[in-house]
């Protein structure tokens, strides 16, 4: 049991971390509403598989090329903030589900959402703080990252998912083309805005 106190700890951070907003949590909002739960789910499940993988490397070596190498650090933050304003536009400009032709603006699918928590620099921040605060000195350290990485996306999966459906929710109350526009020009703007926290 001892050498599982480290959880709790770590429980508590990774909740204040994923109930807050972020890039994340925004693109889950607005997909929640567009799209539904269910056609969200994979975009859910590929933020968690991408921060596991992330989180785990950090662990692993990946970290120290993030902290000794301050271009590395630079060229993420641009690359995220290139690419958060891109899917800021796509949201922003995504025209009222009904109004949709077939194959218009479909949700994140589980690649792209892994792909993006390496290009988005909260994901870093909280991998680098939850492995050096909360990985044990001792013991196996593949072992140990493992299960911190895991333990982390078991504890964010209702905490993401709260974000989808307070999405849904929203959707159900958009009964107009000019609302839908409306909100998801908030959306796209609260991404875009996501952008002045990476830079700052």
């Amino acid at each position: 049991m001892d050498a599982l106190a480290f959880l709790g700890p770590a429980g508590l951070y990774i909740i204040s971390m994923t109930l807050t907003p972020g890039p994340n949590n925004v693109m889950l909002t607005a997909s929640g509403a567009n799209y539904g739960f269910r056609r969200t789910l994979p975009h859910m499940f590929g933020i968690l598989g991408g921060c596991f993988l992330l989180f785990a490397g950090i662990a692993l070596g990946l970290g120290l090329l993030f902290e000794r190498y301050p271009p590395v650090q630079l060229a993420l933050r641009l690359a995220g903030s290139a690419y958060l304003l891109y899917l800021a536009w796509r949201i922003a400009t995504a025209p009222p589900p009904d109004l949709r032709r077939r194959g218009e603006g479909r949700p994140f699918t589980f690649w792209q959402a892994a792909a993006f928590q390496f290009a988005n620099p909260k994901a870093w921040v909280m991998g680098l703080a939850l492995m050096a605060g909360f990985l044990p000195s001792g013991g196996d350290t593949l072992r140990n990252a493992l299960l911190l990485a895991a333990f982390a996306e078991l504890v964010a999966l209702p905490c993401i998912a709260l974000w989808a459906g307070f999405g849904v929710a929203i959707g159900r109350w958009l009964n107009t083309p000019r609302a839908w526009r409306l909100f998801n020009g908030l959306m796209g703007a609260l991404t875009a805005a996501c952008v002045w926290l990476i830079l700052a």
